[in-house]
């Protein structure tokens, strides 16, 4: 759930009407409480959150945003994604890697985005590992999804709001940050790295009882990951 398991945020889970993580609509669709605040929330939650991506350009999106996202909630962000693609090259990292100091000087006077100097070296240095895990690997795709752990491991036998908040990581998501570590990257740990896969659809963490939760399941399950 986004912010007590880190996209969304904390304080985002507290706009949700009671105990059960769920709220529903005016139209009657029931969701995860998280998303209650504005209808772009609601868009992300309804078609990306939960649902398996295997676009490289993509995924190398929502690793740097969950890396930008620290200490800030997952709205923040999610209100200012356009002015984020528009200022990093669309993520497409054979551009941004050829990002230097004048640029990051650049990124730094751009009131729309973050300005975290750290942040936006980080995703340049980040794009650069980018091309070397598609060189070694085929494509991003391929080396995240080999990390995707199995249906049950290490999983709720029910997701409930309980469940998701003690979700803050888990073993495959200390094991990838661990390894995109040793590989050079930044501002990928353990919690962050969970919030990505469990945004990319590595994971399901909708709510029981949220109307998305079976969709997610059902792309999940026709997802066919890179071989």
């Amino acid at each position: 759930m986004p912010e007590t398991i880190r996209a969304p945020a904390a304080s985002d889970a507290s706009h949700s009407p009671d105990a059960s993580g769920l709220f529903t609509d005016e139209a009657g669709h029931t969701r995860c409480g998280w998303c209650r605040a504005s209808p772009l929330y609601r868009h992300y939650h309804d078609h990306e959150w939960g649902f398996p991506v295997a676009d490289d350009r993509r995924l190398f999106e929502k690793l740097c945003l969950e890396g930008f996202q620290a200490g800030l909630s997952w709205i923040t962000i999610l209100n200012k994604r356009e002015a984020f693609r528009a200022a990093l090259a669309h993520f497409d990292a054979v551009q941004l890697a050829c990002f230097g100091p004048a640029e990051v000087d650049r990124l730094m006077a751009n009131a729309a985005i973050v300005r975290h100097r750290g942040k936006i070296e980080s995703a340049v240095n980040n794009a650069r590992r980018v091309l070397e895990l598609q060189r070694e690997f085929g494509s991003l795709a391929r080396y995240v999804w080999g990390w995707a752990p199995l249906a049950a491991q290490g999983r709720p036998g029910r997701m409930t709001l309980e469940a998701t908040r003690a979700l803050t990581r888990s073993a495959a998501s200390v094991a990838l940050s661990k390894d995109l570590k040793k590989r050079g990257w930044s501002f990928v740990g353990p919690t962050t790295v969970y919030a990505f896969m469990q945004a990319m659809g590595l994971v399901n963490d909708h709510v029981e009882g949220c109307s998305v939760r079976a969709r997610a399941d059902a792309a999940r399950a026709a997802f066919v990951p890179p071989p």
